[in-house]
């Protein structure tokens, strides 16, 4: 091919200038590839290799490279050591070794295109269009087209002679039917006598075959000849196109020399100095990162230094900005593959650790010896270990806490209870092994003073986990503010920022550009604010790069990680300072739940206190041991266990239910054993009751006045001041004379108990109005059945039941009505107001016992009603006067009086004779009528008016009756 004898784009010569030589360095002639050669260099973009490595027309154009290689490309594509072409083009140039792979696009040529030709069809289009045109206008000569149609029409009749078959594709005469048919073997048969004739037919097939040729011949000379012209203007093209290429690579050869003088004065001085500026700043960020990976280098020690004095925040900083290092400065670095996963292996362990030391420490907080010192045990350390386990997002660590809070609320009964008993020699601990079986046997003053002990020691227990878990939620409280004011500032830099968006354009391009600006400026010419920078990032060559505190230093980090490094400082309310990073990763939303988490941890801590309480109690009630305690001993205890729950209710701002259940559910049980004992008691001291005044003993008349006073209470017995009183026969109350017997006083008594208990177990107050009210009820239902009822003739074995027993009867239950309006307010101020209807029980009781009092009034009236009837039927008006059955009927009435009179006020006396002289005046009344005796002034008449004279003398004559009305004229039937 004519390329391999082309002659090269730039000029060789013969002569020793060196700008026409191939260089016979080693180092130059094994050069590796480089790419393409740029007519104009690029601007240095911070990588010196940019500015030396790249091939450049000015500078190597007198140097030999690779683009001034040439070769033969048939040569390359024949290859001599095949036997036979083979029909794969690529096994048949490149060898039978060749694999056919993708071919990569060459990153140096652009993609081409339609829009690449879009310019070149604009402007081509018109001219095509007056091109065919004009083709169209123009006529062909006809001379011509005579001329080459005959030769034409000549060239294809001469051509037609010659057959069919040297004109086939597939012509080859190794085909023995091709050869048989141009050459015949008829003409060449050696059979006898035909010699001569076959001679002749081989001359003739050689003639023939000469003439094919000779008109073929003929036909290529006239094809040439019609295309001389062309061919000898190609040539004549060809030698001045060569000239033209000549002068041309004389004066491209001329230009490079003056380029490249040019290049050496004026660009390459310019070059170097931004080299070597390059080459400053690559040795800076060299030396900069060297000293970033000598520090990297120290990081696990320092984390086992942090960890050894308990630094676990420091410990986490420490990796976390180590890791963001490791991910943007020394990404890539081989030396530093492994650190990564260490670290976070590290971290893992950490975590483990701070878990294992958060549980060592509230063993230690919680076990420590219970005295009356609340102070937080090492608050530095557990404001620590808070930060750590936040920073870790460990948000369940509070669990731990109250895990060991069971653990030790067991611990602490366990130690109580051992103490207790170590101390009582009745207790032979080899014999009785279980503490259950130890505690049981303790009477109540020694199981008291334990169970006194225990309350005690849970509210200092108390009082401590408060204290704690208020630094705990104080240090997630300073957190959430850090979060919030962050937030502020980020929205503060977001406005600030939108208002200094508009930018200088040309300031914009140039930092688009990278580091392209602070690199080609010298460090002088630097702006105020990346001199600064620079200053930063570049340190002095003399200082320790291994030094365990460069972490922090500014060269070592990047901007983000530097920002993590911003801490600020807060004091906990124990008055410990402490830096929160910014790098708590932490939601508000979390911390709000995990702050409500702890503080419903301490109401766990009073739950878990009250559980522990109410097994020790159910522990020693298994026998029955407070059912069987006395009134004292039981409010007592439950003074007691009202104390604590108030006092766990202060400490820890809520209720719990399980101890206060539980004192319920034992008071409801003291109510009924409490009652039932007193119901049990009074209906003994009722069937045993004779129905007569008893003597009022000092001491119930103290009791009575105590209750004068304004207060249901108890007084304290007072054995030197009884003794020198003597009992009173009547019971004063506000004044008031009262005969009772002797049920009515200890009845008394027992009211007042249920009033007392009521003061000092508020919780059973709506338990104890319904055994009071039931109480009252029984005896009043009880004294009926015995007096009114006579069942006190089959039960006591009375021969009657006398007058004197129905007043002594009806006084005793005026005693009774008297206190129930006073022991209904006692209660009433002791009632929520949602339980004032349970008042109404005292309204019913009050309503029953004036029924009772009004039996027992009419009662009494009956009786004499009886006895008028009976002596007033047989009454016969004669002498003498007054008549026997007057004198009778006032006798009685006198029994009545004297019966009575003691025992009710003199008020109820006058009511009481008003009604029997009604039903006097009533028999009266109709006995006369049945005697037909008038007011008519005659016999009759003046002896009736003088037994009734005996009557109204007798029964005014009694003691406070004598102003008593008797309008005796009643007797008389009315005239009409």
């Amino acid at each position: 091919m004519a390329s391999s004898h082309s002659s090269s784009p730039v000029p060789q010569s013969n002569s020793s200038d060196a700008f026409f030589k191939k260089e016979m360095d080693a180092t130059k002639r094994f050069r590796p590839a480089q790419s393409l050669p740029d007519v104009c260099p690029k601007e240095p973009t911070g990588d010196p290799s940019n500015l030396c490595d790249s091939p450049s027309l000015v500078v190597d154009q007198q140097r030999w490279t690779i683009y001034h290689s040439k070769v033969n490309l048939p040569a390359a594509l024949n290859d001599p050591r095949l036997a036979k072409r083979e029909s794969d083009f690529f096994t048949k140039t490149w060898g039978v070794d060749f694999v056919d792979t993708e071919v990569t696009p060459s990153f140096y040529l652009p993609q081409i295109t339609k829009e690449h030709f879009a310019l070149y069809q604009q402007e081509i289009a018109p001219r095509e269009k007056v091109h065919e045109r004009c083709k169209n206008v123009c006529t062909p000569k006809d001379t011509f087209d005579r001329t080459l149609l005959h030769t034409h029409d000549k060239s294809r009749t001469d051509l037609e002679q010659v057959p069919k078959i040297f004109m086939k594709p597939d012509f080859a005469l190794e085909d023995s039917l091709t050869f048989n048919t141009v050459l015949p073997w008829s003409h060449f048969s050696t059979a006898g006598g035909k010699g001569n004739r076959d001679a002749a037919s081989s001359k003739l097939l050689q003639e023939k075959l000469s003439h094919y040729l000779d008109i073929v011949e003929v036909n290529i000379a006239h094809q040439i000849s019609l295309r001389s012209e062309a061919f000898f203007h190609a040539m004549t093209s060809q030698h001045e196109l060569q000239d033209y290429l000549r002068k041309t690579s004389q004066a491209v050869k001329l230009l490079r020399e003056k380029i490249s003088k040019i290049d050496k004065v004026m660009c390459e001085g310019s070059l170097r100095v931004l080299r070597l500026s390059l080459t400053r700043n690559n040795c800076i960020k060299v030396y900069n990162k060297l000293k970033l990976m000598a520090t990297v280098h120290q990081t696990q020690p320092t984390v086992q230094l942090l960890l050894s004095t308990s630094e676990f925040v420091g410990a986490l900083d420490l990796i976390a900005t180590t890791q963001e290092v490791l991910q943007q400065e020394l990404q890539g670095i081989h030396s530093f593959r492994h650190l990564g996963s260490q670290l976070c292996e590290l971290e893992k362990l950490i975590d483990k650790m701070m878990i294992a030391e958060f549980s060592t420490y509230a063993r230690n907080d919680l076990n420590r010896p219970l005295e009356d010192d609340c102070q937080i045990l090492e608050e530095e350390r557990l404001v620590s270990l808070v930060f750590g386990l936040l920073k870790q997002r460990k948000l369940n660590f509070y669990e731990i806490y109250g895990d060991e809070m069971i653990n030790t609320a067991k611990n602490i009964i366990k130690q109580c209870v051992v103490n207790t008993v170590s101390q009582i020699e009745e207790i032979d601990t080899e014999v009785v092994v279980k503490l259950a079986d130890q505690m049981r046997m303790m009477n109540f003053p020694q199981w008291f003073d334990l169970l006194k002990d225990i309350f005690s020691k849970f509210t200092i227990f108390l009082k401590r986990i408060k204290a704690t878990l208020n630094t705990i939620r104080s240090v997630v409280f300073l957190v959430l503010d850090k979060n919030q004011k962050t937030r502020d500032l980020e929205d503060t830099l977001q406005k600030n920022s939108a208002k200094e968006s508009s930018v200088d354009p040309e300031v914009a391009y140039l930092t688009h550009e990278g580091m392209f600006i602070s690199d080609a400026f010298g460090e002088g010419e630097l702006p105020p604010a990346a001199a600064d920078t620079t200053s930063q990032r570049n340190t002095s060559p003399n200082s320790e790069p291994c030094s365990s505190d460069s972490v922090s230093e500014p060269e070592g980090t990047t901007d983000s990680s530097s920002s993590k490094e911003q801490t600020s400082s807060s004091v906990t309310p124990g008055g410990v300072e402490m830096m929160i990073s910014d790098d708590m990763k932490l939601t508000d939303l979390e911390l709000v739940r995990l702050a409500n988490n702890i503080q419903e941890l301490l109401y766990n801590a009073s739950d878990i206190c009250h559980d522990r309480s109410v097994k020790f109690l159910m522990a020693r009630a298994k026998d029955g041991f407070l059912e069987k305690l006395n009134s004292n001993e039981f409010v007592t205890l439950s003074r007691l266990m009202e104390g604590f729950i108030l006092d766990t209710e202060q400490i820890c701002g809520r209720k719990s239910m399980s101890l206060r259940g539980a004192l319920q559910s034992q008071a409801n049980r003291f109510v009924n054993r409490f009652h039932e004992e007193r119901k049990t008691k009074l209906s003994l001291l009722l069937d045993n009751e004779r129905w007569k005044q008893a003597e009022v003993p000092a001491e119930f008349q103290d009791l009575v006045d105590s209750v004068s006073d304004g207060r249901i209470s108890l007084p304290e017995k007072k054995p030197s001041a009884t003794e020198e009183r003597k009992a009173a026969e009547f019971l004063i109350v506000e004044g008031q004379k009262y005969a009772t017997v002797g049920t009515v006083l200890l009845l008394i008594r027992i009211i007042l108990e249920y009033c007392q208990c009521v003061d000092n177990i508020p919780s059973i107050t709506t338990d104890m109005l319904t055994r009071l009210s039931d109480l009252l009820k029984y005896f009043n239902s009880r004294s009926c059945q015995l007096v009114l009822g006579a069942g006190a003739l089959q039960v006591v074995g009375l021969k009657t039941i006398t007058t004197k027993n129905l007043a002594l009867s009806s006084r005793c239950l005026q005693l009774i009505v008297h206190y129930i309006p006073i022991i209904r307010a006692h209660f009433e101020a002791r009632l929520q107001p949602k339980q004032f209807s349970m008042l109404r029980h005292f309204d019913h009781i009050t309503k029953d016992y004036h029924d009772h009092i009004a039996e027992i009034s009419a009662k009494l009236v009956a009786i004499m009603d009886s006895l008028f009837d009976k002596l007033l039927s047989k009454y016969e008006v004669k002498a003498p006067v007054p008549s026997a059955c007057f004198r009778n009927i006032c006798k009685q009435m006198a029994k009545m009086h004297e019966a009575i009179y003691d025992l009710l006020p003199e008020e109820q006396t006058q009511m009481l004779f008003l009604r029997i002289n009604a039903s006097y005046k009533l028999h009266l009344k109709r006995q006369l009528a049945h005697l037909n005796v008038v007011n008519d002034g005659g016999p009759l008449n003046g002896l009736v008016t003088s037994d009734v004279a005996f009557y109204t003398g007798n029964l005014q004559a009694l003691k406070g009756l004598n102003n008593l009305d008797l309008n005796m004229a009643e007797i008389w039937e009315q005239k009409r």
